[in-house]
């Protein structure tokens, strides 16, 4: 209990007290045992012994008390929202990493059907290329056997015109020889007998002259 002196009130002279008034003490004086402080209100035995309120056991009920319901209370907040939206926000994620896979799937799948597609296409035309190729070359082999052998007739047909213009030739220069030699023959004897010979007799010396040659 509080005892607070009224500011109206004049403090008495030393020694003297009004009747019926409890005897005057003084302020800085130290309270007895067990006396509250006016000013404080610590009781003046207890000061600087007080036990720490976690740690004092006549506490112990309270605390459990609130410690139970600020368990319910955080479990139900745990429950009730945090969870809710933790596991909301894992589905999230869960539901985009799928959907990229998935897109990730796909695309890997339309470049490995372009890949498929570009090297069919290659060896397709690399197979007609080589198609190309082989039937120029065998066109080319073809068309050169085709000018050899027109090549090859046309100078076969040459060489036949050439030899007939040289058997003509050989033909007529052996028949122009006998000639010359029937007249060489005939000059010869009129000039070694000073006489003539008839055509007849050069012409058969000749023959004979040839045969035996």
């Amino acid at each position: 209990m509080f005892f607070v002196t009224p500011a109206y009130a004049q403090e008495a002279p030393a020694g003297t007290a009004e009747p019926g008034a409890a005897p005057a003490t003084d302020p800085h004086a130290a309270p007895a045992p067990g006396e509250v402080h006016t000013e404080t209100g610590v009781p003046g035995g207890e000061h600087g012994g007080g036990v720490f309120p976690p740690f004092d056991s006549s506490t112990y009920a309270s605390q459990l008390l609130w410690l139970a319901i600020t368990f319910a209370v955080f479990f139900l907040l745990m429950q009730k929202v945090i969870t809710p939206r933790i596991g909301g926000i894992l589905e999230q994620r869960h539901k985009r990493i799928s959907q990229d896979l998935d897109e990730a799937s796909r695309l890997k799948a339309e470049a490995d059907a372009d890949v498929a597609a570009y090297e069919a296409e290659l060896a397709a035309a690399r197979a007609k290329s080589n198609s190309i190729g082989t039937a120029a070359r065998d066109a080319a082999k073809a068309k050169a056997e085709e000018d050899r052998r027109a090549v090859e007739a046309s100078l076969s047909e040459k060489l036949k015109a050439a030899e007939g213009r040289i058997a003509d030739i050989k033909a007529k220069a052996f028949a122009d020889v006998g000639t010359i030699a029937e007249e060489t023959a005939a000059a010869v004897i009129e000039q070694l007998i000073g006489g003539t010979t008839t055509k007849t007799d050069v012409a058969a010396a000749v023959a004979a002259a040839k045969k035996e040659a």
